[in-house]
């Protein structure tokens, strides 16, 4: 499908590659939505929020083969291991879930698994993709040309955790 890779011009920039999930990943990915939770969200939500959040689903790849059934995912490899993926539910035109290991953020990643999630979609039919967002994504979507469509509080764990509903319409790009 997709063994797209992403290089930069210094040499200290590691090779990611983009494809669909294996079996093999899902440990990695449950190891991903951990720290990205926990660290990366730091800054927006608290400890016990956080912990709430992380602890909704197991870190066992066994949970995450069973996601990777259920959704359409799309993985971010470096040296052959997940550092981040997005997972699709193509037939309502959502994206479910966008994660990346927090020492890795802010450096693409994210933007181009939305990138393939979008191509993916379009080429579905899809034209209006939707997504439920953490506060952490929220700014940089909208400057990717997302519509912010308000906030949604969802309970995790028994806790209120806000995120807000975010909505983008495709267009085919004719090369």
């Amino acid at each position: 499908m997709m063994q797209t890779a992403m290089s930069g011009a210094r040499q200290a920039t590691p090779r990611i590659l983009y494809r669909l999930a294996k079996a093999k990943d899902a440990a990695d990915q449950a190891e991903v939505f951990h720290h990205a939770v926990m660290q990366g969200a730091a800054a927006h939500y608290s400890v016990i929020q956080r912990e709430a959040w992380a602890g909704v689903l197991p870190r066992e790849a066994s949970a995450w083969v069973a996601r990777q059934a259920l959704y359409t995912t799309l993985v971010a490899t470096c040296d052959g291991r997940c550092v981040g993926f997005t997972e699709l539910d193509i037939p309502s035109g959502r994206i479910v879930t966008l994660y990346v290991w927090p020492s890795l953020a802010r450096r693409g990643i994210g933007t181009t698994l939305l990138v393939h999630a979008e191509r993916l979609l379009l080429e579905h039919g899809v034209d209006r993709v939707r997504i439920e967002a953490s506060l952490m994504l929220v700014d940089a979507l909208v400057r990717r040309g997302w519509r912010d469509l308000g906030e949604e509080w969802v309970e995790r764990g028994g806790e209120q955790i806000e995120r807000r509903r975010l909505e983008k319409r495709l267009i085919a790009v004719e090369t």
